[in-house]
């Protein structure tokens, strides 16, 4: 998942370099979101991994 957010960033910001302002917004929230999804898995997973069972 943290793949396809830095894909979305480099997407925006060859975008943004390009004068497409409504592509480069688009992958820019695209890749935030997928940037949060990806933090808060990874917080579940430090949780659950202290876990003993």
């Amino acid at each position: 998942m943290l793949r396809y957010t830095v894909i979305f960033i480099v997407l925006a910001i060859i975008a943004g370099i390009f004068g497409f302002g409504g592509i480069a917004a688009g992958a820019a929230s695209i890749a935030k979101v997928l940037f949060f999804i990806f933090l808060v898995l990874f917080i579940i997973s430090l949780i659950t991994g202290r876990r003993k069972i």
